[in-house]
């Protein structure tokens, strides 16, 4: 795989391949220059290293340098196989930490000033830190609060799927319907295109969706769960694009161009969905749990904050999460940061509140 090349990138971002990082041959993109205090940058679902383009430049002018990769499973990254048989283990939490490890001792960095991470790049942030402190010196978690390490009790109560098939009408978990085996072949080829269909699922959870309005679920209950989007928790028997085919916006966004969107859309089209979804299937099948257990009772000792957009349902998908985050989850929270005028793509919404939020929080002192 070659580096990337596209007009698309701001100036100042560079493009390059790391080969031998954990089995892989990681894509990075960079600004600032090597030598410069480190700020490492990890992407979500269904996202790219490209996410960052618009704030890296901004914490490169600030003195970073800054390395955002294709993780595991997505874009120009390559080394991985996602076929639904092939084992899970290079995609549970514990490798992928190993992944971002590796890239740093094979970009010979020492150690990391500013970690920060969006949607599934938000928990991989999370462990990183709390595995390796040492290395991982403070974190910013963006869009999913991380709760805590898994205890060793396990009460799986009633069950919440079966609940959310009865109500009326029927809905199903999208974690769930991610970890299915055609789930990745529904969103590989959608009936209205790939651009559309990730046209409308960026805009459904974009502040630009009038109906993203969160607010705080009572519970992981199924009638608390219905009142999410149709995103979060899905008409029973639709796919991924039919949920969000209903919402396609009449016009391109302007933190989101059709040709930003075209770039994801061919890497996708290129790759497909599968690497990203194997981590949804670590998840529900409770592999990641069975080995992060390991940590249980231990909590992010690093200097910690929170962003999320103001109309962002992802802060409170799972109920409870980020009242946890903040009493539990962490030793030195320092702040819970929620933007205005952005749902969930907050760093692509707003690039520059998000750039001054951590810049302020890496000049911290310890």
């Amino acid at each position: 795989m070659t580096p990337l090349e596209t007009p698309l990138l701001p100036e100042g971002l560079r493009s390059r391949m790391v080969p031998g990082v954990n089995g892989l041959d990681v894509h990075v993109l960079e600004a600032g220059q090597p030598g410069q205090k480190v700020a490492l940058l990890l992407h979500g679902f269904p996202e790219l290293a490209f996410s960052w383009r618009k704030v890296m430049p901004l914490l490169a002018a600030a003195g970073f340098h800054v390395v955002a990769p294709d993780l595991r499973g997505y874009g120009r990254t390559t080394g991985w196989q996602a076929d639904y048989d092939a084992p899970l283990a290079p995609f549970l939490m514990p490798n992928i930490l190993r992944d971002q490890l590796a890239l740093l001792d094979a970009m010979r960095i020492g150690q990391v000033r500013l970690l920060a991470g969006h949607d599934y790049g938000s928990p991989v942030a999370a462990w990183c830190a709390l595995v390796r402190p040492d290395v991982f010196t403070r974190v910013a978690l963006m869009s999913a609060p991380f709760a805590g390490a898994p205890g060793w009790r396990r009460d799986a109560g009633p069950d919440v799927h079966a609940a959310l098939a009865a109500l009326d009408p029927p809905r199903r978990h999208y974690q769930w319907y991610y970890s299915e085996r055609r789930a990745a072949a529904e969103m590989d080829h959608p009936p209205q295109g790939l651009h559309a269909f990730l046209r409308a699922y960026y805009h459904q959870k974009s502040a630009d969706w009038a109906g993203n309005q969160p607010f705080e679920l009572a519970g992981w209950t199924a009638a608390e769960l219905a009142q999410l989007p149709g995103y979060y928790v899905m008409p029973l028997h639709a796919t991924m694009p039919e949920a969000v085919a209903p919402f396609m916006p009449a016009a391109e966004a302007p933190w989101l161009t059709d040709a930003e969107l075209g770039f994801y859309a061919a890497e996708y089209a290129r790759t497909g969905f599968a690497g990203g979804l194997q981590s949804y299937r670590c998840n529900t099948t409770g592999a990641n749990a069975a080995e992060l257990r390991l940590f249980s009772g231990r909590r992010i000792e690093v200097p910690a904050i929170f962003i999320a957009g103001a109309s962002d349902w992802g802060i409170h998908q799972t109920p409870g999460a980020l009242a946890r985050m903040q009493r539990e989850g962490c030793a030195d929270f320092r702040g819970l940061h929620l933007i205005p005028g952005a749902g969930h793509w907050v760093q692509q919404e707003q690039p520059q509140a998000v750039a001054a939020l951590l810049q302020d929080f890496a000049a911290q002192p310890a």
